[in-house]
């Protein structure tokens, strides 16, 4: 059969085929980026509520709040697996359906309901973090900056949301703090419907638009060379994994370190959105210069230095920890699109970029789960946030290193 009457042989099976504009393909890729930060910023504002009512230690709050990382690390390599077994669109569809189960799970009474929603919470996102940039691969080759900056300003603008109304919701009804853990399933439920489209039959885009056809078959190519036999692979899981730990230090601590240096607790929580709301600007901003630079270098050794001057200001000056925070939003956004980017960047295949995904998120968020409770736990034994900072700033230190590496112009082979 000749390549011809295989494309008609094709054409006249697939009854269930339709054309989606790329718009609707991009609108229902930005809803599923929405998904991923809202729940989890959500839980900082609301952990001392959280701690009376259960009787948690800080102990137990920091691993409820890493337990999501530890979540990524433990399922990002199987997410590659799912995509293979049942395509990109029906991985997304199962992770957003185990999200709301997950979201709402979580918001019921009893302790086991907590863990557990947040473990399926987390089990849910893994997947979706690392399909997204597999899915930037394949439908927008030619775009990855531009896509991979749209749906991280999206994922910082309901993160900045969740984090900035998650107080104020938590005291418009006796459910406390539980109705601003559970209504974020609501989202994860609208971005499944704009999804269902692409559930029901396969899809492809109009001709001359970026092709959105590729079968889960396509997944099972091992032409391409595995990240994790590659130095640049390595170097790209250290900088997604580097640069998610201060991330999720800060969004875990920094009001509790605010708070001891005497900013009082609304201010500190101002400044959470704050630290949510530039990572828009840094998003938007890194997501525009990728495609101006012939490499990434600069943007990768700038943003880190951002946050070691400002964890420096944070911890010589809190008093102006509003101006610290700001400036670590907007690297923090700018790292986490370099880091997303990368992804494809670095890679020739959308199944090479779905495996450096799955590879970079595994490491990366192990280690980065590791990271609130290190720090928490470093806090408890000296009873000071300084060397929890100047472990941060360490940290950043080697990421610029890290940076310079992960950001040059090259592909595995």
């Amino acid at each position: 059969m000749t390549v011809d009457d295989r494309t008609r042989a094709a054409s006249r099976g697939a009854t269930a085929a339709r054309r989606l504009s790329p718009a609707l393909v991009l609108i229902g890729l930005l809803l599923v980026a929405g998904n991923l930060r809202a729940g989890i910023t959500t839980v900082g504002p609301l952990l001392a509520d959280i701690e009376r009512d259960l009787g948690l230690d800080s102990v137990s709050a920091s691993v409820l709040v890493s337990l999501p990382l530890l979540a990524f690390a433990l399922i990002s390599p199987l997410a590659p697996r799912l995509a293979r077994r049942v395509g990109l669109e029906w991985a997304l569809g199962l992770g957003l359906i185990v999200l709301a189960v997950g979201l709402v799970l979580r918001s019921l009474p009893g302790l086991a309901c907590l863990w557990s929603g947040t473990a399926l919470l987390g089990a849910a996102i893994a997947v979706l973090n690392v399909i997204l940039p597999a899915l930037v691969k394949r439908d927008f080759p030619t775009r990855i900056g531009q896509i991979t900056g749209s749906y991280s300003a999206v994922q910082s603008i309901f993160a900045a949301v969740a984090a900035g109304i998650a107080v104020p919701v938590a005291g418009m009804s006796a459910l406390g703090w539980r109705l601003p853990l559970g209504m974020w399933a609501v989202l994860a439920v609208i971005a499944l419907a704009v999804l269902a489209p692409q559930l029901r039959r396969r899809t492809v885009v109009a001709p001359g638009q970026d092709d959105v056809s590729v079968t889960a078959r396509d997944l099972d190519d091992t032409r391409w060379r595995s990240p994790w036999r590659s130095a640049l692979g390595w170097q790209v899981t250290a900088f997604m994994g580097m640069q998610s730990v201060g991330f999720y230090v800060f969004i875990t601590w920094l009001p509790s370190i605010e708070t001891t240096a005497g900013i009082s607790p609304g201010e500190a929580g101002l400044h959470q959105l704050f630290l949510n709301g530039f990572g828009i600007v840094g998003s938007i901003g890194c997501s525009f210069l990728i495609a101006r630079f012939r490499d990434q270098r600069l943007l990768a050794t700038v943003a880190p230095a951002i946050i070691v001057v400002s964890a420096t200001g944070i911890l010589v000056a809190p008093q102006l920890s509003g101006i610290w925070t700001s400036l670590t939003g907007v690297a923090g956004g700018a790292s986490i699109v370099l880091a997303l980017s990368f992804f494809g960047l670095r890679t020739s295949h959308h199944s090479q970029a779905a495996a450096l995904s799955g590879m970079a998120q595994t490491v990366g968020y192990l280690f980065a789960a590791a990271g609130p409770i290190a720090v928490g736990a470093l806090h408890d034994v000296t009873g000071s946030w300084t060397p929890a900072l100047v472990v941060v700033i360490t940290l950043q230190l080697l990421l610029v290193v890290v940076g310079a590496l992960a950001g040059r112009a090259r592909v595995i082979g």
